[in-house]
């Protein structure tokens, strides 16, 4: 079977409402327990994002789904494109935040669409690398010559869940019971990081006739979950080192420990994301024999400024040097958008004017939230 090779054609996003600076943060998620956060102005510091985009107003109303936000992402490119109403083959949209548990999130994109036909559609499971699985999903698909044109996506909606109100009965219940009555940083410590979005990827068997596509050369994930505990969850919480069901806490138990609020273990994660994912990358690096040091453009998905030098130290350390003006992040003014993020950043690459035929793109997503990571080879054709 003759395999085909696979290109991004195009790339659109939609990010909701206006832009939210660092002073306006609580006029949007609110004040938890009435008070600032205590921590707000340390994590911010060491993240260095600026700027973020939240569906929801003041009042915390919200102001779009996440399945809107990626249809609208969408139609943009339909809009460039009107033939693709009848030309999409497969659908594969990956988020961390879908908008119910069932049905499935890609479907409920589908049912937005209502322009397109009955076709394929995939729904990845995950956090930030359930857009790059939904991306390779869609690769293969054309690869092996089952598809010729795919559209992708990575969407976030977690704004609402961030909202103080989520968090407040959780703060009543400790005070009861005479605790201290603050939020354990690992649940306060996201809420300064995350933004809403989405963003999309058009693929084809063929590159455009007219304009840059960027040929996916490979496309590599791993997960260590065999070796690691849980870092990051939601709808769950952690007991005696195991993670426990929000099925198995009664009704009150899910207000009073704010099971659905999302939590990290900072620790953990400072401990293992970067070492993880790349030293692997140099192992990937070798395997096609690509001399990661002469990438013209490296694509982190950072959650934090904070992780960047360290991540710069781990590729030294295996013998790949990529200049910092080689490098290419939106984290600043983006926002952490999880699985959209890494879209984000090639949308905005991509449409900079920027690129040249022959250049190369690295794309590196880390997920901690049991450490999987993605890497992705891109070429510009």
């Amino acid at each position: 079977m003759k395999k085909e090779e696979v290109y991004i054609v195009n790339t659109s996003s939609f990010l909701p409402n206006k832009v939210v600076g660092n002073d306006e943060i609580e006029a949007y998620l609110g004040f938890i327990g009435g008070n600032a956060s205590r921590t707000k102005a340390l994590i911010l510091r060491n993240n260095k994002i600026k700027q973020r985009y939240y569906a929801i107003d003041k009042k915390g109303k919200s102001t779009h789904t996440n399945a809107e936000m990626v249809s609208l992402a969408i139609r943009k490119m339909i809009k460039e494109e009107p033939s693709l109403t009848q030309n999409i083959e497969l659908l594969a949209c990956g988020t961390s935040s879908p908008d119910q548990f069932m049905p499935s999130h890609s479907v409920m994109v589908h049912g937005e669409l209502s322009e397109l036909p009955p076709i394929e559609v995939v729904s990845p499971a995950g956090v930030c690398c359930s857009g790059m699985h939904a991306l390779k999903y869609a690769y293969m698909a054309i690869k092996m010559g089952d598809k010729s044109v795919a559209v992708t996506a990575g969407s976030e909606r977690l704004a609402k869940t961030l909202r103080s109100e989520n968090y407040e009965e959780e703060l009543e219940h400790l005070s009861k019971i005479e605790e201290k009555p603050i939020l354990a940083f690992e649940k306060d410590f996201l809420r300064w990081m995350l933004s809403d979005g989405a963003s999309a990827f058009l693929l084809k068997n063929k590159p455009n006739k007219e304009g840059l596509s960027l040929k996916i050369e490979w496309i590599e994930a791993i997960s260590y979950a065999n070796e690691t505990p849980v870092c990051m969850y939601m709808g769950a919480d952690v007991e005696n080192d195991k993670l426990r069901s929000y099925k198995e806490y009664k009704a009150e138990e899910i207000i009073e420990k704010s099971i659905f609020t999302i939590k990290q273990d900072t620790k953990l994660l400072g401990k293992k994301i970067v070492h993880l994912g790349f030293d692997k990358l140099a192992e990937i690096c070798n395997k096609y024999s690509f001399d990661a040091s002469s990438v013209d453009y490296f694509l982190p998905h950072l959650s934090s400024f904070y992780f960047e030098d360290k991540i710069d130290e781990v590729l030294k350390s295996n013998g790949i040097v990529i200049p910092k003006e080689n490098w290419f992040t939106n984290l600043a003014t983006k926002g952490n958008v999880g699985s959209a993020s890494i879209y984000l950043m090639v949308d905005e690459l991509f449409k900079s004017n920027r690129l040249e035929k022959g250049n190369t793109i690295l794309l590196a997503v880390p997920e901690s939230s049991r450490f999987s990571y993605v890497f992705c080879l891109l070429k510009v054709v």
